[in-house]
């Protein structure tokens, strides 16, 4: 511990201060001179220079690597918002309603930024050059308000009365199987013949949709206990073990749409309805980078959902026809 009677005036400096959130960020002053474009013992000196001026140790120094204090923890998570919270006025003071540009980072679900939202994204990159889109897929909800992403695409409704939403639309769960499967256990009927099939589960911790094992409470309801062959805690986990075949498992509908390598089955169930928020903190409200992103999305999630409608009434008329 850095003796407390060796302290300076005690202000934060902060050009020390950029380079202790490059070094935390690291986690190691090699890596962070690389980032700062500075020697690795000028980084070294920096770090040194404020914790004597501090006080307080940042980092415990071990072989592997650096590990932030609790004092470092706290000094981080304090500067790492200041910085955020720059960059985003920065951004809002450069961007004009002409000529809209900044980094916006863009949050959503391992599963439907994998398989829906990465690929709608190029007509927007192209149409405007200057906003530099960053998507982070996390099935955590991040805080916006401590400005850990700009923009949310969520499946449940936000609560925290800062941000601001949009409902962008519903969409329903449906249960799928590979086509190997069926071919290999046949193909159910009806929900009671699910008897005798392997149902793959969303498995513990916290769902990005509400109700996502409704199939094993409409199985309850009447009295079939269903064989788990796998519980998996992610939503494009699932797609994948049903695509290898292990088992029927349930997805949101836009797998049917965008997936490859699996069927629906038993489409009479209705599968828990599935709501997609739009979501941002207040303090964006004025910033044209998310309006204009907002207005793409909900363009995108009208023409697929033109593009469903059209796809169900062809299905239809074949059906007649036959």
């Amino acid at each position: 511990m850095v003796n407390s009677a060796s302290r300076n005036s005690g202000r934060l400096d902060w050009d020390k201060l950029r380079v202790f959130h490059a070094v935390a960020e690291a986690g190691s002053f090699t890596h962070a001179s690389e980032t700062l474009n500075l020697s690795q013992s000028a980084v070294s000196r920096q770090i040194s220079a404020l914790e004597e001026s501090l006080g307080v140790s940042l980092f415990h120094r071990h072989a592997r690597g650096l590990i932030l204090t609790e004092q470092g923890d706290l000094l981080y998570k304090t500067v790492h918002d200041v910085f955020s919270k720059l960059n985003n006025v920065e951004n809002l003071l450069t961007e004009t309603k002409e000529n809209p540009e900044g980094v916006l980072r863009v949050t959503t679900t391992v599963a439907f930024g994998s398989v829906w939202l990465v690929a709608r994204l190029k007509e927007f990159t192209r149409a405007y050059p200057q906003i530099e889109v960053q998507v982070q897929l996390d099935d955590r909800e991040l805080d916006l308000a401590m400005r850990e992403a700009d923009v949310a695409i969520r499946f449940n409704e936000p609560t925290q009365p800062d941000l601001i939403q949009r409902h962008l639309g519903s969409m329903r769960a449906n249960l799928y199987a590979s086509p190997e499967y069926l071919k290999e256990r046949g193909v159910p009927q009806n929900i009671a013949e699910l008897k005798d099939h392997d149902i793959i589960q969303f498995g513990e911790g916290t769902a990005p949709i509400q109700n996502i094992n409704w199939l094993v409470e409409q199985l309850a309801a009447i009295d079939v206990e269903p064989h788990t062959a796998l519980r998996v805690n992610n939503i494009y986990g699932i797609y994948r073990a049903i695509k290898a075949g292990i088992g029927i498992g349930s997805l949101p509908d836009y797998f049917g749409r965008e997936g490859t390598g699996i069927v629906q089955v038993l489409p009479e169930l209705e599968g828990t309805t599935i709501d997609a928020y739009f979501v941002y903190a207040a303090e964006l409200r004025n910033s044209t980078r998310v309006s204009v992103f907002r207005d793409y999305l909900v363009r995108e999630i009208g023409r697929a959902k033109s593009q469903l409608t059209v796809v169900a009434q062809k299905t239809e008329t074949l059906s007649k026809a036959g």
